[in-house]
């Protein structure tokens, strides 16, 4: 059964900092790209990083560019996303996802391609 499992969101300030993890298991983690999303109440999920399987591809939000950085630990079924400079527009349920297709790299920031998602970690951003 793939699992995926989300952990280290909470409140900051603005201008602070997170690391948020995903925890896979169920499937052979280093063979597949994977994805953080997240959703606002009331809007859709938005694009914030995807990275592929081997981590040599590496894809940002424009809202989270220069901020964020997306990494994986293969070795450990982790991925992470580190978060700085949080603004509270960032506020969300940050989501990670897994590509359908096994070491395919096409169209990684097209949630479509997405299979299984996790239950998401909260991001909130205020003074």
């Amino acid at each position: 059964e793939v699992r995926l499992v989300e952990s280290g969101g909470g409140s900051v300030e603005p201008g602070g900092s997170l690391n948020l993890s995903c925890t896979a298991s169920g499937f052979t983690f280093g063979h597949y790209a994977m994805i953080w999303v997240r959703q606002a109440p009331g809007k859709g999920r938005e694009l914030v990083s995807a990275i592929s399987s081997g981590g040599s591809l590496v894809y940002y939000g424009d809202s989270v560019k220069g901020r964020f950085t997306v990494s994986r630990d293969n070795a450990n079924n982790m991925l992470s996303l580190q978060m700085n400079s949080l603004k509270p527009e960032d506020t969300a349920v940050y989501i990670c996802g897994k590509y359908k297709d096994r070491y395919r790299t096409e169209e990684l920031t097209t949630l479509g391609r997405y299979d299984y998602w996790g239950q998401g970690t909260q991001v909130t951003v205020s003074s």
